[in-house]
């Protein structure tokens, strides 16, 4: 009894330190784009990548004032946490031809840059000036 209460225990014990981490996983995710992505990425601003505020859910190839390359521009496939995983692993494989020349091949950043990702929503609303 005393084991099997140990095992328990020691159960519980990691489930509570794999979900600390999952907890922490947006906050390494926002180092990680800061030190990996940003060069070419912002959340609210084009650069030489599209912005990123809203990308999970959104219809690929479709950021306003961002000009795409045809492969991501006819995609027609919505940005999932799932494919983005598949795109940070390999983009040629997600799309022959699009631009990006970078990869993350460690599964564990990966999987933090998207829980960041994830945590900037949805793209902001322009606003469009009155009527007169």
């Amino acid at each position: 009894m005393h084991r099997l209460l140990s095992l328990a225990l020691f159960g519980l014990a990691l489930c509570a330190a794999m979900n600390a981490h999952a907890d922490d996983a947006p906050e390494r995710g926002r180092a990680l784009y800061r030190e990996h992505c940003s060069a070419c990425h912002a959340p609210d601003f084009n650069g030489a990548g599209p912005a990123h505020r809203g990308v999970v859910g959104r219809l690929a190839g479709t950021v306003p004032g961002f000009t795409y390359s045809p492969a991501l521009k006819d995609a027609g496939f919505v940005w999932t946490p799932e494919r983005l995983d598949r795109w940070l692993t390999d983009p040629e494989a997600v799309r022959p031809g699009q631009r990006m020349g970078v990869s993350v091949a460690d599964a564990a950043e990966r999987a933090d840059l998207i829980a960041y990702l994830r945590t900037l929503g949805e793209a902001p609303q322009k606003e469009t000036a009155p009527r007169e």
